[in-house]
């Protein structure tokens, strides 16, 4: 159970989607029972049909920057930086520092402390600090950062999504939810990717209460485990917020025996971690670095949306410890066996 080859599993290569649903709502949903056992295959428009008036449906409204910046080295090579801290850059910045980041690079030669270098529209970075791949910069020549961001700016696509932006942008719209908020994740809160407009709308006069959480998604969302006994891994940080709005609507939820539905393993994150032992939710924000694994208790959600998960990764172990490892992976051989997408742009599952 907390061997890290106990959370592998073979994947096809065609199985990992490339792009999303022309739908969002048209993507596929596996519906798992963890009492029982039991699956079906539906679509995730079906959704409703498993809400009950009364729940409580808790999303991550984060909003993907466009933090991936491509320029030029002074010798004219190319550079590629993904901002990782986007949000407490801005923080920093609003407190009279000057605006510094923490990026990942990439460039054919190592970047060095005291390089300069150049971006589109006139925008500069000095290299002031170069660790295991991580600079830290700062940005010069931008009046209004966000702003040129969104201009010059490109999607950060996870890494197993191997081609360029989609035409026109439309990644710009399609790899952020459409309930997306408040700017600072650097992936994007993938299970919330299948609600349209519409769709929550139909949730809603269900009696099903929406509210959100924020949850800036970090690079550490991609990082592998490193070591063989999962106990030992340490999560990175997430920058997090919880209003008052929502921990009332969740403790209210608790008290009512009413359900609690998480929208994502940055939301069941996010909740778990805010919430005390005697199952009381918390408002404010901070930092969340909490690792679920199983062996886990869980004191916040009693159900889950969520995506299929890389194999050996944080986010798989989340899921079996709410479901149980041989249930989850089960459900993933069933998935595979049965033609489903996975993974950012791929198809959903309902854990109940």
């Amino acid at each position: 159970m907390f061997n890290l080859d106990d959370y592998d599993y073979p994947l096809p290569e065609e199985r990992i989607a490339q792009m999303p649903a022309v739908r969002r709502d048209d993507s596929r949903m596996l519906v798992l029972d963890r009492r029982g056992g039991s699956m079906a295959h539906r679509h995730f428009r079906d959704l409703i049909g498993y809400l009950r008036p009364g729940d409580v449906l808790v999303v991550n409204d984060t909003r993907v920057v466009c933090g991936r910046l491509i320029g030029r080295k002074p010798t004219g090579g190319r550079v590629e930086l993904l901002i990782l801290d986007y949000a407490d850059a801005l923080r920093r910045r609003a407190a009279g520092e000057t605006l510094t980041a923490r990026c990942l690079v990439k460039a054919a030669k190592p970047t060095r402390a005291g390089a300069r270098l150049d971006f589109p529209e006139g925008l500069s970075a000095e290299v002031l600090a170069a660790e295991n791949g991580i600079l830290t910069v700062r940005f010069e020549g931008a009046d209004d950062f966000e702003a040129l961001l969104e201009r010059i700016g490109h999607v950060p696509l996870p890494p197993y999504i191997r081609r360029t932006e989609g035409e026109n942008g439309s990644d710009r719209q399609t790899y952020q939810t459409v309930y997306a908020a408040r700017k600072g994740a650097v992936a994007a809160p993938t299970a919330g990717l299948h609600f349209t407009e519409a769709l929550l709308e139909e949730i809603r006069r269900a009696g099903v209460e929406i509210v959100a959480v924020t949850l800036h998604v970090g690079y550490g969302t991609f990082l592998p485990v490193r070591v063989e006994d999962i106990r030992q891994h340490r999560m990175h940080a997430e920058r997090f917020r919880i209003p008052p709005e929502t921990a009332r609507a969740v403790n209210a939820a608790r008290e009512a025996g009413r359900r609690v539905i998480a929208v994502g393993t940055t939301c069941v994150r996010t909740l778990e971690f805010a919430t005390d032992d005697a199952g009381r939710l918390a408002a404010g924000e901070g930092d969340c670095d909490l690792f679920i694994y199983p062996g886990y208790r869980f004191k916040a959600v009693d159900a889950m949306i969520t995506n299929f998960h890389l194999p050996r990764s944080t986010l798989l172990m989340l899921v079996s410890a709410f479901a149980g490892r041989e249930a989850i992976l089960g459900a993933y051989r069933a998935a595979i066996a049965g033609g489903y997408r996975f993974y950012s742009y791929g198809d959903g599952m309902l854990i109940l």
